[in-house]
């Protein structure tokens, strides 16, 4: 592995630091040594920060001298040159003592609604490039986005993964520039301290001007170089989650509240020596503080328990099909995010880990949840770095995770699954009444395709490649989901979910039509 960048920059400010101590003596007059090395900041990011008013910002900085981030409503710059009484906002800046050089990071506070602004990172005389961000109606309906897997390097091509990666954010902002959140579905890279896939992935300034909701995956989790690129809000970084010693690893499970939306982001890296009790402890104490301030409450973590491809049978995932679903039913948790699986897939309505309406048909696009009912999205690559074709369900491995009877070539969990060997990325509409997901097409057959132009995979296009690629931005899969609200009638767990039951004659019940002939349950 190369060296890390930061380990180069390491070097670089010890270096400084000697010749900045030394004095140099000629004819026997002392000579002032140059001036320290300035600060240089490279890996910007921004962050979601714990509520809408704030956003953070991380980097790697080439010295531990302070630095702050300097921002200023874009609209007060003048010719790109900030005002004077610009907000300043102190950086915590630490050793980095597994890969050497430094990280930094800084909360930015008191944002105001509808306003653009531009922010730098530095010092002094030093800056790095100024970027801008915008921010929305604090309140109200709202889009975020959800990719999977860049995996950056995973293809044996950095460069081919990196274009591919940068395509689909350029594709997925131009259709929905006003998107408020870029939300991981975790294995950003690769190999977890390999600077040169992180510069890769980090290389679309679109990760600058938009707030990147990090997850860690298991291609993330082997060093400290997530944790050094994302500051998150929010964060426990208790023993239970971690896989591994926090010395050397990275993880922790943290929430936000964005909007009407809780978001509680796992590191599902842990799971064993009672790790996912823990998991579920720390979702259940977040609920009962903070659900009662947003309408939804979305899960997102990296390994899709009910995976349609490669992963379906994994030891690790026959765990958390056992752990997970009955405690997310029971919280009202209304759509879990995965990643991990490189390939599509939206499940049925599930309610304590059994599909809740034996009826729901495979596709449909109208859900109502009922009490407990919750839907589970895998995410497709977002880069085209790697793909896992779709696997036939196989109960010998799992009898759990047998087919299903309405479709027998998927697996009993999953409405749709879908494996094009294109790039796609989810979109969430979150509205009042309800909440839209659509798997959207980010790319075709074409470059940058890293997988497909490198052969590793054999076919490319709907039909395992007996149809023509759709043209991009077209639709693979598009859901609306109606959730459920107690109403006053039932139990209700503290933030609109919970109690009735659809269909047994409950008063807050009936049964309708949806748009595509099947039947949903509605509150009458």
């Amino acid at each position: 592995m190369k060296p890390s960048r930061s380990g180069r920059h390491l070097a670089l400010g010890v270096t400084a630091a000697a010749l900045g101590l030394a004095v140099a003596f000629s004819g026997g007059s002392a000579v002032a040594a140059p001036a320290p090395t300035p600060s240089t900041a490279s890996g910007i990011v921004l962050g979601v920060g714990a509520e809408e008013s704030q956003r953070v910002v991380s980097w790697y900085s080439s010295t531990g001298a302070a630095q702050v981030v300097q921002l200023a409503p874009t609209s007060r710059l003048d010719h790109g040159k900030f005002p004077r009484n610009a907000q300043q906002f102190p950086a915590t800046v630490a050793a980095n003592t597994v890969n050497g050089g430094f990280n930094a990071h800084a909360t930015i506070d008191g944002l105001k609604q509808r306003t653009s602004y531009s922010y730098r990172v530095g010092s002094g005389t030093t800056w790095s490039p100024t970027y801008t961000f915008k921010t929305q109606e604090f309140k109200g309906d709202f889009d975020f986005l959800f990719y999977g897997d860049p995996q950056i390097g995973s293809s044996g091509d950095t460069a081919k993964d990196g274009a591919g990666w940068a395509d689909t954010l350029n594709v997925s902002l131009a259709a929905n520039p006003d998107a408020e959140l870029l939300v991981s579905g975790g294995d950003q890279v690769e190999s977890a301290n390999t600077e040169t896939q992180w510069d890769a992935f980090l290389g679309s300034d679109k990760l600058r001007q938009y707030p990147w909701a990090a997850t860690i995956g298991n291609h993330d989790v082997g060093g400290k170089a997530y944790e050094q690129h994302f500051w998150t809000p929010n964060t426990d970084r208790s023993a239970p989650f971690y896989n591994g010693s926090p010395d050397t690893r990275s993880g922790g499970d943290y929430w936000f509240v964005y909007k009407d939306v809780l978001f509680i982001d796992l590191n599902s890296n842990a799971y064993a020596n009672g790790a996912d009790d823990a998991h579920i402890g720390y979702v259940t104490d977040v609920v009962k503080k903070h659900g009662g301030e947003a309408k939804y409450t979305v899960l997102v973590y990296h390994h899709a328990i009910y995976s349609p491809a490669a992963h379906a049978n994994d030891g690790d995932n026959q765990l958390r099909r056992q752990d997970f679903p009955t405690a997310f039913s029971n919280l009202g948790v209304d759509v879990v995010l995965q990643g991990h699986d490189h390939s599509y897939s939206r499940s049925y309505v599930i309610k304590n880990g059994q599909k809740a309406d034996p009826a729901e048909q495979p596709g449909a696009t109208q859900v109502a949840q009922g009490p407990g009912g919750v839907v589970y999205v895998t995410a497709n690559s977002a880069s085209g770095s790697k793909y896992y074709d779709l696997t036939d369900p196989d109960p010998t491995k799992d009898p759990n995770y047998g087919a299903d009877p309405l479709n027998p070539d998927n697996h009993w969990a999953n409405s749709v699954e879908n494996q094009e060997h294109v790039r796609t990325y989810v979109k969430v509409e979150v509205r009042d009444d309800k909440l839209v997901v659509q798997n959207v097409r980010s790319g075709t057959c074409a470059a940058p395709n890293a997988a497909v132009e490198r052969g590793n995979v054999s076919w490319c296009g709907p039909d395992e490649g007996a149809t023509r690629a759709k043209p991009v931005g077209s639709t693979v899969d598009k859901v609306v989901i109606h959730p459920y609200r107690s109403n006053g009638h039932g139990h209700d767990d503290g933030h609109g979910h919970g109690g009735g039951n659809p269909g047994s004659g409950d008063p807050c019940w009936t049964r309708q039509s949806g748009q595509d002939g099947s039947t949903l349950t509605a509150l009458s």
